[in-house]
């Protein structure tokens, strides 16, 4: 049985993933409803189709940062609840009751979850996100790559709980990524900084 500061947490770690940071920054810079630009994706790589850089970065800090916070804050309350905080993050992020659950792909708040539950493995998803986004200048297929190390690098590293709940998160990833998926098997995935 949960019990009601379980529940809270996580309710708590839903609600600070919701926060469709993207949305929101770029209406206070004046940029337009994001949902209308672009791929309408919430995420820092649709907001850099608008321009605006510093929107972009400031969408990707904070969108990672949401996710490493709720598992911070659980951490310090109820420790055995901080994974799952992590997670419903990430889930609110995915799927956020303010925007009737048309949210993001996950992959900034995944790499904050991943910093905060294990940060090698956090570091693994990073670095490979990096190294396939130069290599291939396309943020689907870095995104991706990042997504799948984490749980990798978590189990090499025996953090068994971890696996589990990064694991979870890596399928999402996959499944919220299908279209750049397609689009990749058919060679039409723009690359970054391509209208």
């Amino acid at each position: 049985m949960f019990s009601t500061t379980t529940l809270l947490l996580l309710l708590g770690g839903y609600l600070l993933g919701s926060i469709p940071f993207g949305v929101v920054l770029t209406r206070l810079g004046g940029a337009g409803d994001l949902r209308q630009i672009g791929s309408g994706n919430i995420g820092a790589t649709n907001v850099l189709r608008t321009g605006r850089k510093g929107l972009a970065a400031a969408t990707l800090l904070l969108d990672g940062g949401k996710g490493a916070a709720a598992v911070l804050i659980a951490g310090a309350i109820q420790p055995d609840v901080a994974l799952w905080a992590g997670g419903a993050a990430f889930l609110g992020h995915l799927y956020p009751v303010w925007l009737k659950f048309a949210g993001g792909k996950g992959v900034a708040t995944m790499l904050g979850v991943s910093l905060a539950i294990w940060w090698p493995a956090g570091l693994a998803f990073a670095l490979v996100w990096l190294a396939m986004l130069a290599v291939s200048r396309r943020s689907s297929v870095g995104g991706l790559s990042g997504a799948v190390a984490a749980p990798i690098a978590a189990a090499v590293g025996g953090q068994s709980d971890a696996v589990l709940v990064m694991l979870g998160m890596t399928l999402l990833v996959v499944w919220k990524h299908r279209g750049n998926i397609a689009r990749l098997l058919d060679g039409t995935e723009p690359k970054v900084g391509s209208s």
